[in-house]
């Protein structure tokens, strides 16, 4: 609990109207995607790095814990305040500072929504690539901070990519500038790399310098049908040896389209599995590289690649790949959803033993993604109330992740670690590689008030997270108000 004092200086750094303490506020800011509840004991609405400066000092001085928030929408608990403490929103520092045409680049605050920054590139004929699923109302500080992907990553990148420098506010209260706004730099450590991707554990971002690309000419939306997801999966890496680069390149299994269609209605087929591919480029290149994606389709087993017509079509395929999560409690009333990643040429094998441990399980197991990236969505859907189905659940995903760093990946692709897969990080990472990060945090937050409880938790915390995950999808909170 804070103190009153402590109550009172952060209304006198954020202003009254900025601080909350009351119990049907804080539940607001209580949890992230995973709907998991952690009450904090205050949400403060910052408006400058000053003012984030100073609640942070004073929480080193004080000994309280500062969780920074976007948007909330994370699907591992990185904006959960695990252990109470200060909640940092930054949705009021919302202004785009500059769009720089000449130089393509651009200044930001973090509380600024994706969607809405893409729209007022676009009205200059730029584009900012990233686009994770929660682009209409997840923030840019957010997606720094967890390093967002999306589908476009397979030909466009990844967040990381296009943060050129960042303001940030370390955990201790000093302001710092990371990275340039040149095309090349290299003085010194590469801080800004370092914070993207931290989770918030690092530090507090307070504005971003970012890059820019011209606005693609043409766009075309390709549909390929195919009576085995295995083909499917396989395609996926003929299109790749073939020299072309979609800007995505989706998989999307059964189990996924009859949910998602039953759900949006967007006239999808009933198949093993489909691709959703997009080129873009020259209008010249577009119609190339779409002739070449529907051949080599064909060549691996699609039984039919169509072009998507007019705006509303491609809209509502788009649509309707957005929806498949939500969609998929028709199956079960719970789900796992974790991000895995392997080599693309892996995907075949991915999805084989994915399979199998499903059927071994007698579980659902719903696989679609960016498979353009090697990126698959591995959804495990069960019923929490059958405690035998429960555990088989448990165990898919210790075992989905094994086969993954098996077949050289990595267990989260861009929904971070959080609380969620800590438990799991000795899976991928030698017991010196964790050390090593953890010293990093220990130099950068030596009293461990910034963002604690994540990555590297305490190993109660630990023991308990993969409940935080399971219970996550089923809008059960592990904790109540």
């Amino acid at each position: 609990m804070l103190s009153e004092l402590v109550k009172n200086e952060l209304k006198r750094i954020v202003g009254t109207a900025n601080a909350a303490f009351a119990r049907e506020e804080l539940l607001c800011y209580s949890y992230d995607a995973t709907n998991t509840l952690y009450p904090p004991d205050a949400v403060v609405f910052v408006k400058s790095a000053e003012e984030v400066s100073l609640i942070l000092k004073m929480a080193n001085s004080e000994g309280f814990p500062v969780i920074p928030r976007g948007a909330g929408s994370g699907f591992s608990g990185g904006s959960l305040p695990v252990e109470g403490g200060v909640v940092i929103s930054t949705e009021r520092m919302n202004g785009i500072i500059e769009i720089d045409t000449e130089n393509l680049t651009a200044v930001v605050e973090p509380g600024v929504v994706l969607w809405e920054f893409q729209q007022e590139v676009e009205k200059k004929g730029l584009f900012y690539p990233p686009d994770p699923s929660s682009l209409r109302f997840s923030t840019l500080g957010g997606n720094i901070a967890e390093c967002a992907g999306g589908p476009r990553a397979v030909k466009y990148g990844v967040t990381k990519d296009y943060v050129l420098g960042l303001e940030v506010v370390l955990p201790t209260g000093e302001i710092i500038n990371t990275g340039v706004r040149t095309a090349k730099g290299v003085v010194g450590y590469d801080l800004t790399k370092l914070m993207v991707g931290s989770e918030g554990t690092l530090g507090v971002v307070t504005k971003a310098t970012l890059k820019l690309v011209p606005l693609p000419e043409a766009t075309r939306t390709l549909l390929a049908v195919f009576p085995d997801l295995k083909d499917a999966a396989t395609a996926v890496s003929g299109i790749i040896k073939a020299k072309v680069i979609p800007s995505t390149l989706e998989l999307i299994d059964g189990v996924s389209l009859k949910c998602v269609e039953e759900y949006a209605k967007a006239g999808l087929p009933e198949a093993e599995a489909v691709l959703l591919i997009e080129v873009d480029g020259s209008r010249e290149g577009v119609v190339k590289d779409s002739e070449v994606v529907e051949r080599i389709c064909m060549e691996y087993g699609a039984q039919s690649v169509k072009s998507a017509t007019g705006k509303d079509e491609v809209r509502d395929l788009w649509k309707a790949r957005r929806a498949i999560s939500a969609s998929l409690f028709r199956v079960k009333p719970n789900k796992i959803n974790e991000d895995v990643v392997v080599p693309r040429a892996s995907i075949p094998e991915l999805i084989g033993g994915v399979r199998e441990i499903a059927d071994r399980l007698n579980l659902t197991i719903a696989c679609f993604g960016h498979a353009g990236d090697g990126n698959i969505h591995v959804n495990v859907m069960y019923d929490k109330t059958n405690p035998c189905e429960a555990k088989a659940a448990e165990d898919a995903v210790t075992e989905v992740f094994k086969l993954t760093v098996e077949l050289k990946g990595t267990i989260s692709g861009e929904h971070g670690v959080g609380v969620s897969k800590a438990r799991y990080l000795s899976l991928e990472l030698k017991p010196e590689a964790i050390e090593a990060m953890k010293r990093i945090k220990a130099a950068f937050d030596p009293n461990g008030i910034l963002n604690p409880g994540k990555i590297f938790p305490k190993k109660a915390a630990e023991e308990g997270a993969y409940m935080v995950g399971a219970e996550a999808a089923s809008g059960v909170p592990a904790t109540g108000l």
